[in-house]
């Protein structure tokens, strides 16, 4: 129940209940004068005398008095109105924003102050943490570039066993993974941070499509996954290619890792009234129920029994919402676990 309404029930309570203490009040008194009137019957004369007033005076001035408390608190809630619309559309890329103060120098105005200032403290830990991030990030891309070279120096080397051959691939596989785990968080910090500017101009989905296809028919050769493109309607939209191009590249990958061998994956791509519709569908153990919320957290994997066996770091999928999103696009996924999961975004489209 709202506030108001609260306040307009208690409000019609006491009005009530007044309402009541004012009859009998009357009722005594008209009883009393009646007695000393010798009246008949000073009872029936007492009720009928109150419930005329009642009638003519109690019930108009209850009615008004029901109108007049709503009204009130109707204006003296208003602004408590506001101030929650307006926190409601705080987030973490606005923390920065003031909220607007009543003016009227009460509690409320006071609340306000109050939460700018905290959405003050949280917007600078938040700039905080960004500039750690890809101060971090930067960083490491220099360490990483030499261990890397290195490594590529040592493997070239004819008089490596085939021991020693093995374990420096092995290290330059983990020195590639540090590496897409440092660009991951750097581009989404950037991003974040708004410093990532796309390149919009129009362009064929379908073409897209049809190359994403192409590519995961290779990735998934080796486990033998039969990747199927449903249907590609020919459909043109304004988005940025290269990040188009990595969203799905991000898809058709999870699809294919997370599969189990001889599975499918379907692609398709149609028009949905004004939006262009994209689906990538694959078989496998699917994602647990309690872990669908959390899917595009950064760092959260989808799979417990996979995430020891599949390349990966958990940030792919929250790239893939980053880029949809700045298309004001949507995405969502769903999975049957044990048997199928799927992965639908929504574009707008020409």
């Amino acid at each position: 129940m709202k506030i108001r309404t609260r306040l307009t029930v208690w409000y019609a309570g006491i009005l009530t209940i007044s309402l009541l203490v004012m009859g009998l009040g009357l009722y005594r008194e008209i009883f009393e004068q009646s007695i000393k009137d010798h009246r008949h019957h000073p009872l029936k004369h007492a009720l009928k005398e109150v419930g005329e007033m009642l009638f003519q005076i109690g019930l108009p001035a209850v009615v008004l008095g029901l109108l007049g408390g709503w009204w009130i608190t109707r204006k003296a809630l208003a602004p408590v109105t506001a101030l929650t619309e307006a926190v409601e559309k705080i987030h973490e890329r606005n923390l920065n924003s003031q909220l607007s103060h009543a003016g009227n120098g009460d509690e409320l105005d006071r609340l306000t102050d109050v939460f700018n200032a905290m959405t003050a403290r949280l917007d600078g830990s938040f700039n905080r943490i960004r500039e750690f991030t890809l101060h971090a990030s930067h960083e490491l891309k220099t360490p990483l570039t030499v261990l890397r070279g290195e490594l590529e120096t040592a493997l070239r080397e004819q008089t490596l066993t085939t021991v020693q051959r093995e374990r420096l691939s092995s290290q330059m596989d983990e020195i590639e993974r540090l590496a897409r785990i440092v660009d991951g968080l750097t581009l989404l910090t950037k991003a974040d941070a708004g410093l990532v500017k796309l390149q919009f101009e129009p362009l064929r989905l379908d073409d897209l499509v049809r190359e994403a296809f192409a590519d995961a028919r290779i990735l998934a050769q080796s486990q033998n996954i039969h990747v199927n493109l449903e249907e590609c309607e020919k459909i043109s939209a304004q988005g940025d290619r290269h990040r188009l191009r990595q969203l799905l590249l991000n898809l058709t990958d999870n699809a294919i890792k997370y599969n189990h061998p001889g599975g499918t994956v379907k692609i398709g791509l149609r028009r949905v009234e004004k939006s262009a519709e994209l689906k990538i569908e694959n078989t496998g153990t699917g994602i647990a129920p309690e872990l669908l919320p959390r899917i595009f957290d950064r760092f959260c994997r989808g799979d417990a029994s996979h995430s020891q066996t599949v390349e990966g770091c958990g940030l792919g999928l929250s790239i893939v919402q980053w880029i949809v999103a700045a298309h004001n696009g949507r995405i969502q996924i769903t999975s049957e676990p044990g048997e199928t999961t799927i992965a639908t975004m929504y574009l707008t489209c020409d």
